[in-house]
């Protein structure tokens, strides 16, 4: 019973949470996280991830954090602590679905459930590196609903940290090259370019995926066509 309770407070608490930050989302504006953020000093920079990470338990917008940490540290540590607090905002959003409903969907599997979570535990962290390069899902979403699978926490933790790179590294461009164009700077012109490069590498991973894909399920098929011919012909004999 304590258990149980202990859950349903966390459960009610998650909840709550989520509504107000849905709630007064439009008051999360990035000039004012910026001049916040920059009032901490040295300890601006976790502050920024915790509050990153915060943000997408609570399901706020990840775009809104990503530009801000470009504009206030540069694209280089911008991606890094970018990434940091949304990895660490998409691990605690994971524990949290695990704790919550883990025994629950051990309990429900059937139909198309049961079908989704086998996919899923089949594919691995393979899986989470796909939904991580090729956003097809929400993020906040997409990390709350793998809690509910069996893939292993620290699989999914480091698929997610090294493939969610290509797209923090776009938009944390795009942050800083955003900055760069308001305060005039110098590196103005070739920040901008860098971030339509990196967009532009992010939009067609995609089609590169599927391609690969697409290349390695005909590799395995035509495989298979080899080996059954092989052993076809080994019968005749």
């Amino acid at each position: 019973m304590p258990k149980q309770l202990s859950r349903l407070f966390l459960l009610a608490l998650v909840v709550l949470g989520i509504v107000v930050a849905v709630q007064y989302r439009d008051i999360l504006d990035a000039a004012a996280l910026e001049a916040w953020i920059a009032s901490f000093g040295l300890a601006g920079p976790l502050v920024f991830m915790l509050i990153y990470a915060l943000a997408a338990v609570l399901f706020l917008p990840g775009s809104v954090m990503t530009l801000a940490g470009g504009a206030l540290f540069g694209p280089w540590l911008g991606t890094l602590y970018n990434l940091t607090g949304a990895t660490l905002g998409a691990g605690l959003a994971f524990l949290v679905a695990r704790h919550l409903a883990a025994d629950w969907v051990a309990s429900k599997t059937g139909g198309r459930m049961k079908q989704l979570i086998d996919g899923v535990e089949q594919e691995g962290w393979r899986f989470v590196a796909f939904t991580r390069l090729v956003p097809l899902f929400p993020f906040n979403l997409l990390n709350y609903a793998l809690g509910l699978t069996q893939i292993r926490f620290w699989h999914y933790l480091l698929a997610t940290y090294i493939c969610m790179l290509p797209g923090a590294m776009a938009y944390t461009w795009l942050g800083y090259a955003g900055r760069e164009a308001l305060t005039g700077g110098e590196g103005m012109i070739q920040a901008i370019l860098m971030a339509l490069a990196l967009l532009a590498m992010v939009a067609f991973l995609p089609r590169l995926i599927k391609r690969l894909r697409a290349a390695k399920d005909e590799s395995k098929a035509f495989n298979t066509e080899d080996t059954e011919s092989a052993e076809k012909t080994g019968y005749e004999k």
